[in-house]
């Protein structure tokens, strides 16, 4: 191991400590993949523009590939999988498969991550700050509307009278067993 090119890392990989080499100049969204095989976090973009690899980090949200691994050292850091048993997560999960908020899946545990973090944090927000919370994470397949009504049905607000124009879609049928099987691998990071 060249000290000056690269180091050893330990992170607490969803409460399990993980040690590996790490470069100098490697992503926390590498050294996940890479080396602690947590294929759960997408790689998208590589530039933070898409949140496709949203991890919480010490207690917050980072997108993975804007953080060097080096700094995770001695760090928390949690995947979807790691909150996979957690409460809220699997009432947002449940939501997103409700609401039709799962397509091609390739967003959706960045999607999660961010939603979490928003619920987290602000346990009723309005639409407009659920807007907000997600804004750093981008969906190709839904038109994101059917994202906001799942975050916003796990946060207790199903109807927001203020905001009459996000109340054009009509409901969603109940998904079936097909479907909820195919999103419930999606939720965790499958595809």
């Amino acid at each position: 191991m060249d000290q000056l090119t690269e180091s050893m890392i330990t992170i607490f990989l969803n409460d399990q400590p993980f040690q590996a080499v790490a470069g100098a100049s490697e992503s926390l969204l590498d050294f996940l993949r890479h080396r602690a095989l947590a294929t759960e976090v997408k790689c998208g973009c590589g530039r933070g523009d898409c949140g496709t690899c949203a991890v919480l980090f010490d207690g917050r949200m980072v997108k993975s590939c804007l953080v060097l691994a080096a700094q995770a050292n001695g760090k928390r850091v949690y995947t979807i999988r790691g909150l996979g048993r957690d409460a809220l997560m699997a009432n947002l999960q449940d939501s997103f498969i409700q609401h039709g908020a799962i397509q091609c899946g390739f967003c959706t545990p960045g999607m999660l991550m961010a939603a979490y973090n928003l619920l987290r944090i602000k346990p009723t927000p309005t639409r407009s700050e659920i807007r907000q919370g997600i804004a750093g994470n981008l969906c190709r397949c839904t038109g994101y509307q059917k994202i906001i009504d799942a975050i916003a049905a796990v946060a207790g607000k199903t109807a927001f009278v203020s905001e009459a124009a996000d109340s054009l879609d009509s409901p969603n049928p109940t998904a079936t067993d097909q479907e909820k099987a195919k999103a419930g691998y999606l939720l965790l990071g499958g595809g």
